[in-house]
Parts: C-alpha cells; structure tokens; sequence
C-alpha cells in the first residue's frame, strides 16, 4: 500500500528536480556544475521511479485497470479452467 504514495512523492521530487535545474541553467548562464548536478539527481530519481513501478508490477501491488488487460485476463483464466479440466 506504500507504492502509490511513493510514486507521487517521487514524481513531485522529479518535477522539483527539472525546475531547480531551469533555475540553474538560467541563473548561471553555464558557468557553474549546479544544472548538471540536478541532471543527476533527476536520472537517479526517474530509475528509481521506473523501478519502483517494476516492482509495484512484479509483486501484485500495481496493476492495470485497461480495459484491454480485463479482456486478456478473462481469456487467460479461460484457458486454464480448460487446461486444468483436461487433467
């Protein structure tokens, strides 16, 4: 239950990160390492963002609500009622 709240911390840490860095990039014309360091902090977020919903996925915590993904699952389910009537 902890997942969703920290995807949305992470992306409100993100959007944080790309402002500091425009702020930066504007203020010190390119004189200075700050935009690239924000650069980093914004690469390091974002895989952790991205790795976060890998495991929100692999552990059953996250899951997609498409309309599409029901009709795959219904006929997933199917299948294995017949496979294991067969048996």
């Amino acid at each position: 239950m902890w997942i969703k709240p920290a995807i949305v911390v992470l992306l409100v840490l993100l959007l944080i990160s790309l402002g500091s860095g425009f702020f930066f990039l504007m203020k010190d014309q390119g004189r200075t390492r700050r935009t690239l360091h924000s650069l980093g902090i914004r690469v390091t977020l974002a895989a952790a963002l991205v790795a976060l919903i890998a495991y929100g996925f692999y552990s059953g915590q996250l899951r997609s609500k498409a309309p599409w993904d029901a009709a795959l699952e219904g006929s997933h389910a199917a299948q294995q009622d017949a496979g294991s009537k067969e048996k």
